[in-house]
């Protein structure tokens, strides 16, 4: 299929579930179909919390790609980015800066879609789009679509942000992220949130499993060690590997069960 400019991208699939509608479903989104609501319902009978988890995950969006733009970042590269919501990184970045530059890359044509329609920058900045798959870093890094707005060669902050607990450990998530920190001129940034398990109940536990081997996608929580593998080697920012509403927060937030979610941001590279 192709698009009124000429790009190209995938027939969407409304029976299948996918990770960034149902994200949407759980932020009050109403750009999602009766599969990913099904899904997040299910989800949400066994982890209450997941509404709250997802809502706090895009505030530490906001807060990430505000901090690195203060610190002087101009240029975004945000995988898995899900449907445009509140916080989207250009709006936080151009705000601090206008010519701040923006590639959104996710893997639902969904996505890609309404990104065209609806995330337009500044004048000074640029935003763009892809429809790629994080576990194909290489066509990421290659594609043009990518390296007609950002200069690879000049430092960018890369945001993985909710979108490497959907990748499998046969799909070897340390080598797709460590191919692309290695494409990563010196003084980029790596911030990234990632479910976790550590700090819910165990009979919670037990209840999601099922759900999170019964999907179509991948959902593998990670521990806080198998976190830190992400950015072995790098430095962190303050305060380091810690849940996401904990992370430059001004307020305790609720309770960490009901989150779940590690975030950390690293660098430079």
């Amino acid at each position: 299929m192709t698009t009124s400019d000429g790009s190209r991208y995938s027939e969407i699939d409304i029976t299948v579930p996918h990770p960034a509608r149902r994200y949407n479903y759980w932020l009050g989104g109403k750009d999602n179909f009766k599969a990913d609501r099904d899904s997040g319902d299910a989800i949400a009978a066994v982890f209450p919390g997941i509404r709250t988890a997802a809502m706090e995950n895009r505030r530490y969006l906001r807060r990430v790609v505000d901090h690195l733009a203060r610190a002087g970042i101009r240029q975004f590269l945000d995988i898995g980015t899900g449907i445009p919501g509140p916080y989207n990184t250009h709006e936080v970045a151009q705000a601090v800066d206008p010519a701040a530059r923006v590639v959104y890359v996710d893997n639902d044509p969904l996505v890609v879609v309404h990104a065209r329609a609806l995330l337009t920058g500044t004048k000074e900045g640029a935003t763009g789009y892809l429809e790629a798959d994080l576990r194909d870093p290489r066509s990421i890094l290659n594609a043009p679509e990518l390296t007609s707005v950002l200069d690879l060669d000049q430092p960018v902050a890369l945001l993985l942000i909710a979108v490497l607990h959907f990748v499998g450990d046969g799909d070897d998530p340390y080598g797709v992220v460590e191919t692309l920190r290695d494409r990563l001129a010196p003084g980029s940034y790596l911030a990234l949130s990632h479910s976790t398990w550590d700090v819910m109940p165990p009979e919670a536990v037990e209840r999601l499993r099922p759900l999170a081997a019964a999907g179509p996608v991948p959902f593998v929580p990670r521990t806080r060690a198998e976190v830190a593998r992400f950015v072995d080697g790098m430095t962190l920012v303050e305060p380091g590997i810690t849940l996401v509403h904990h992370w430059h927060a001004d307020e305790e937030g609720p309770p960490e069960a009901e989150v779940a979610t590690y975030g950390v941001v690293a660098g430079p590279t």
